[in-house]
C-alpha cells in the first residue's frame, strides 16, 4: 500500500526531557516529564501530543461519518483524555474519547461515535493494544 501522506518527527535530548520537532519545522517543542510522574513539568509531554492528534483525527472521522450518513451536526467537539497506567510490563496508555454533539439525538450521537471509532486511523492503530472508551453528550 502506498501512503497518501507521510511526515516525520525527530526527538533529541533526553527523550521525555528533550525536544521534538517535525522535519518540516512546523512544530518544535520542548518536552518535560509531568509533575505527576516525578518531573518538573512546565512543558508538553508525549501523552499530551498523542491526545492532540487523537482528538483531531477522531473529530474528523466523526464529521466524515455524519456527512456520509447525511446527518447534520450543528456543533461538535471531541476531547481525548489520555492516561498512563502501571501494568505488569511497565506502563500502558488508556484513552477516553468524549464528544459533544448538537443537532442530533442521543441514539444518533452514539451511533456516529461507534462508526467514527471504526473509521478513525488512530482508533485502528491502537485497537487491541489500548483501552479506549467512548462517550457522547448531546446539546
Amino acid at each position: 500500500m502506498s501512503a497518501i501522506y507521510s511526515t516525520a518527527a525527530v526527538s533529541t535530548g533526553d527523550g521525555r526531557e528533550g525536544q521534538v520537532r517535525t522535519i518540516d519545522g512546523q512544530v518544535q517543542l520542548d518536552l518535560a516529564m509531568p509533575r505527576e510522574l516525578g518531573g518538573a513539568g512546565g512543558a508538553t509531554n508525549p501523552e499530551q501530543l498523542f491526545a492532540l492528534g487523537y482528538s483531531a483525527c477522531f473529530h474528523s472521522a466523526l464529521k466524515r461519518v455524519a456527512q456520509l450518513e447525511k446527518i447534520t451536526v450543528t456543533d461538535s467537539a471531541v476531547t481525548a483524555e489520555v492516561g498512563l497506567e502501571k501494568v505488569d510490563t511497565g506502563m500502558a496508555l488508556t484513552v477516553a474519547l468524549h464528544a459533544e454533539l448538537s443537532g442530533v439525538d442521543q441514539a444518533t450521537a452514539e451511533s456516529l461515535m461507534a462508526k467514527a471509532h471504526a473509521l478513525c486511523p488512530y482508533s485502528a492503530a491502537v485497537k487491541g493494544n489500548v483501552d479506549v472508551t467512548l462517550d457522547v453528550v448531546v446539546g
